[in-house]
């Protein structure tokens, strides 16, 4: 599979959105664009001509006449649920709250602190009426029910890793920085610090490595995915990848921030390729707009990305966010 430039967009400061993508954000299943500002504590609903249709957290911004207040502080994720209403974790308050913008209102859906979880990352709906919440120093993947009660926890909240699949109450993660939903129904955990990526059989009740070796490193690419290995920075608080999403097939995208570059993993092969960056990456460097080489991309850091209609979204800390697609 082959992937093209469709477009880059370099950000300003102030991170504005008038060029027609969001930054940091996520796409809904039919297309709905969420916007979050993590350091300002906002989010919003954006249209694809660059309108709110609402806004809502801490921060006003004026830009929507619908604005929904909440004590939201660092806003992680958006889950959006059956009934029209939405999920946010709010990483700076260790809650989740539900939003109805319908009805104008944000409640608390999940007092996280009340059970003790240390820190929050995001709220993944499966579609079987469970919501997922990764911890990320806290090494646990919690299971809650609809009314936002925990029913099941993955991890013991100590470091580990096991490179073979093991049953939920042995397994064990190091600092989750990511996790989504696949199309087969399971959870794909990012397990940064043991550079891997790990699927959650939620019906076999077993945890598998689908990518890497538990040990950091830049190789693979053309093997099977569970021998590569995925970069590393011990010198940052957060190490290892920061970030995946996968696609309708189930090919999982990794942004393997460390070696600067997103790395694929085809469904049907399992092998592992790197399909966007240069893996020496220049600092301070923006891209430029009218560059078409995937592979001549400047990614320093990449943080979260996103896949929606056949395209990869792909953000970077230097405010460049780069949108490849699958070449036809």
């Amino acid at each position: 599979m082959e992937w093209r430039i469709k477009r880059i967009f370099n950000f300003t400061e102030n991170k504005s959105w008038e060029q027609g993508f969001v930054k940091f954000g996520f796409h809904g299943k039919r297309g709905t664009q969420y916007f979050l500002d993590y350091n300002e504590h906002w989010l919003g609903c954006i249209t694809a001509e660059d309108e709110f249709i609402w806004t809502a957290g801490a921060a006003d911004k004026g830009l929507s006449r619908n604005h929904i207040p909440f004590e939201a502080k660092y806003p992680h994720y958006i889950a959006e649920l059956p009934d029209g209403s939405l999920l946010v974790s709010s990483n700076g308050t260790n809650e989740v709250f539900k939003i109805r913008p319908d009805k104008k209102s944000a409640e608390l859906f999940i007092n996280t602190k009340r059970i003790g979880l240390k820190d929050i990352g995001n709220c993944v709906y499966d579609e079987q009426g469970y919501i997922w919440v990764n911890e990320i120093e806290g090494c646990r993947v919690w299971k809650f029910n609809l009314a936002g009660e925990p029913v099941l926890t993955l991890g013991n909240g100590h470091p580990g890793f096991q490179g073979e699949t093991v049953p939920f109450e042995a397994v064990q993660f190091n600092w989750i920085y990511d996790m989504r939903l696949g199309p087969d129904a399971n959870m794909y955990v990012l397990d940064s610090k043991n550079f891997s990526v790990r699927r959650i059989n939620v019906n076999q009740g077993t945890v598998s490595t689908v990518v890497g070796t538990g040990e950091p490193g830049y190789s693979g690419d053309g093997e099977l995915a569970h021998t590569a290995t995925l970069g590393s920075n011990p010198d940052e608080y957060f190490d290892g990848p920061f970030s995946i999403s996968l696609d309708e097939e189930g090919n999982i995208f990794i942004g393997d921030t460390y070696n600067h570059v997103v790395r694929m993993v085809d469904h049907s092969t399992r092998q592992i390729s790197t399909i966007v960056g240069k893996h020496h990456a220049e600092s301070n460097q923006r891209n430029n707009p009218l560059e078409t080489d995937p592979y001549k991309i400047n990614l320093p850091k990449i943080c979260s990305m996103d896949y929606h209609a056949g395209c990869l979204f792909i953000p970077d800390w230097s405010d460049d966010l780069i949108v490849v697609e699958k070449r036809r």
